[in-house]
């Protein structure tokens, strides 16, 4: 038997859709968002207030803050799919169009920091001495560190398929077992490219390059946490039962999230790794 609820004129619902309670989260989220905004800009700036200077202690403090606002809105949103059933077939297709219409806006986001290297890369200026990688660059060799962590992203999609699969039937051990190897593999990748940022001999201001450079790659690493923390999330609701074959929305946003991140890495790695350091 569905565990979708009735909608009737006699259950007092008369539509399937859903109408989210009054939350204060919204209005917190921005206050937390725009509070670590500004200390990150102090920090970055060296700007006191009453000679106090917040500098590296409050930017994490703004994180934290951030952070707690995320669990705290997310655990609602788990309780509204879980405890109120309030997550319709009709609510899910609009989840769905939602998080596509967010995946397309990440392209574009990262179509930016391509646009940024070719144009560096196609066009060198004077000011680099006509030439790419610009001298005095020490380039990353593309098949060292680079192609392990292209293998290691590229087998996480592979497990992250392998526990929607098992999610599909009915197998919740085994989509355990998945996705902790899903997210262990990401958290591997993320320390891997710390390491690279660690030893690389290239600092962030040198040039064109160096800034494309770190730009493009070092915000698809903070997309490898984010998606690291959604599977980790979904790998706890999985350990609770929260996903069956029929209703895991949850997981198969993480999934597709998870996707694009193998392939923006999949262009990293031809275009700016291998092509751009030829």
């Amino acid at each position: 038997m569905s565990d979708e609820p009735v909608y009737d004129l006699q259950g007092g619902k008369h539509h399937p859709y859903h109408l989210v309670n009054p939350s204060p989260w919204p209005f917190v989220g921005s206050m937390a968002a725009g509070l670590l905004a500004a200390l990150a800009v102090m920090y970055m700036h060296k700007v006191t207030i009453f000679g106090i200077s917040p500098g590296l202690i409050g930017v994490v403090l703004g994180f934290a803050g951030v952070a707690a606002l995320m669990a705290v809105w997310w655990r609602d949103v788990i309780q509204e799919a879980v405890v109120e059933k309030a997550h319709t077939p009709i609510v899910k297709i609009g989840f769905r169009y939602g998080m596509a219409l967010f995946i397309a806006s990440e392209v574009m986001f990262f179509v930016a920091f391509f646009w940024a290297f070719f144009d560096g890369s196609l066009h060198p200026r004077e000011a680099i001495g006509f030439a790419w990688p610009p001298k005095g660059v020490e380039a990353i060799k593309a098949f060292d560190l680079p192609f392990l962590m292209t293998l290691i992203l590229l087998l996480s999609g592979c497990t992250v398929t392998w526990a929607h699969h098992a999610i599909l039937e009915g197998k919740k051990d085994e989509a355990t077992k998945a996705l902790l190897v899903t997210v262990l593999l990401g958290a591997v990748f993320t320390c891997f490219q710390a390491y690279e940022y660690v030893h690389s001999t290239t600092p962030f201001t040198h040039s064109i390059y160096s800034s494309a450079f770190y730009m493009a790659t070092g915000f698809h690493g903070f997309h490898v946490l984010v998606g690291s923390i959604f599977l980790a999330v979904c790998l706890f609701r999985n350990m609770k039962g929260h996903f069956t074959a029929q209703s895991h929305f949850g997981f198969e946003a993480a999934a597709w999230y998870w996707h694009f991140v193998d392939v923006v890495w999949l262009f990293l790695f031809v275009a700016i790794y291998w092509w751009g350091n030829a």
